[in-house]
């Protein structure tokens, strides 16, 4: 195991970085609300956080904001793991890291991406991390997935989506660690709630 995934800290500055070689995902909420009676809005996918600010050149600062905002999510609220074992058996090898905060140690995923709604507005935004799978052992390798296990319909390579407003709704403080499979079963849970389809309730 690297010896830089054991500091003692999470580095936000490492992390920032680790993301920026990884597939990006931002989904942008449409300003208008779909005349759709599901209430849903048109999102788009981008895959880097230049493409966010190029596709959005009036709204830069919320780009940045934005992303800062989803790192801090994902430490908050992110699947966490006693072992990168574990985490890398959901999500795939190098694809966590070790953190050691005020809340404990724990391995949790890199953020593979982040999701925007109400961009286009300066004093009311949200962003959340999104997540993706590289492990052959996984039920939602490369697509979407949220922190609490909703996953996208299709694959990563979507780039538009129309998704419920409750997408954007801020996810519970995560503060338990979990066992190998055990987001998974969480995902599988999740979309059986759904409609028939396979991949949750998310987007379509």
């Amino acid at each position: 195991m690297a010896t830089q995934k054991r500091s003692k800290h999470i580095n936000l500055r490492r992390m920032r970085k680790a993301f920026a070689l990884k597939p990006l995902a931002v989904g942008v909420a449409g300003v208008m609300l779909s005349a759709c009676s599901d209430d849903r809005q048109d999102a788009r996918i981008y895959t880097s956080l230049d493409e966010c600010k190029i596709d959005n050149p009036d709204a830069i600062a919320q780009c940045d904001a934005a992303y800062q905002t989803a790192l801090d999510e994902a430490v908050r609220t992110s699947p966490r793991y006693n072992s990168e074992y574990d985490c890398e058996h959901e999500f795939g090898a190098n694809q966590c890291q070790y953190v050691n905060n005020n809340q404990g140690s724990f391995f949790m995923p890199f953020m593979a991406g982040f999701m925007v709604s109400q961009l286009l507005s300066p004093s009311r935004y949200y962003s959340q991390p999104l997540y993706t799978s590289y492990s052959p052992y996984s039920s939602y390798r490369s697509r979407w997935v949220t922190a609490d296990g909703y996953v996208f319909n299709g694959d990563i390579r979507k780039r538009n989506y129309r998704v419920r407003p409750d997408a954007f709704k801020p996810k519970p403080t995560v503060t338990r660690t979990m066992s190998r499979g055990g987001f998974g079963s969480s995902v599988r849970a999740k979309s059986s709630w759904g409609s028939s389809s396979r991949s949750g309730s998310w987007g379509s």
